[in-house]
């Protein structure tokens, strides 16, 4: 059985919505969908472990612009936005309409950020579609390039969330020999690369409970709604360098 490259399988991914839909809809649908409620998620989710609007943030995997489009408003300062498909992360940067932030394509799974220079990395949505052995080399440039005292934020799906399980069937039943991987982590193994790495977990976060604080009501492409707290379905690690 060959192994899906993530990069191969999501430009393909991507190219195939762009050819079929209308740019907003291919965008969203090419990072699963419900563009603005996630990425208000995510942006909540920042706030609520300490991002100030002086900030540098380093979003890997940026997609279309999820996060970063929250954040135009939010933050005066840096962000870095890195994915593999050039199509997603240009997109992201006209609608973000920010000219002093700086996006990019990934470069295998390096950051080519300066060392200790990020108050915030993130990997939403990414190491769900990588092995581990490139999950752990990304998670390791980023404790080089966070601050000491900074977050590392990653979502990540596992086998213990019934939801998550549903996931891993609908795997199962698609035998495409290119489909996009989707990958699942154990706790144990993000506490066993956090050990390797100088790193502390500083909180994990079931993807099926209420955790991130929200300012509005939170609207799905399907109608529900989250207020008070909500979820991004994925389960989220919290990690700091000390």
């Amino acid at each position: 059985m060959n192994r899906p490259d993530f990069r191969t399988s999501y430009e393909r991914h991507t190219s195939e919505l762009v050819r079929d839909r209308d740019t907003q809809s291919a965008m969203s649908q090419a990072v699963g969908g419900n563009f603005e409620a996630v990425g208000r998620l995510e942006c909540a989710l920042l706030l609520q472990y300490g991002l100030d609007r002086s900030d540098t943030v380093i979003d890997v995997g940026c997609g279309s612009g999820r996060l970063g489009f929250q954040l135009r408003n939010r933050l005066d300062g840096r962000y870095v936005g890195i994915d593999v498909v050039r199509d997603l992360f240009e997109y992201a940067q006209r609608i973000c309409e920010r000219p002093d932030w700086s996006f990019y394509e990934a470069p295998g799974l390096s950051i080519p950020e300066e060392s200790g220079s990020a108050d915030f990395v993130c990997f939403f949505s990414v190491f769900t579609h990588l092995l581990h052995e490139e999950s752990y080399r990304y998670l390791a440039e980023a404790a080089r390039v966070v601050k000491p005292k900074g977050r590392i934020i990653l979502s990540f799906l596992e086998f213990a969330i019934p939801s998550h399980w549903t996931v891993f069937e609908q795997d199962l039943a698609d035998r495409r020999p290119d489909k996009v991987l989707n990958q699942f982590l154990s706790r144990d193994a993000l506490e066993a690369w956090a050990a390797h790495l100088g790193l502390e977990i500083v909180d994990f976060h079931d993807g099926d409970k209420p955790h991130i604080r929200l300012e509005d009501v939170v609207r799905w492409d399907d109608g529900r709604e989250m207020s008070g707290h909500g979820s991004l379905g994925q389960s989220v690690c919290v990690l700091t360098r000390p």
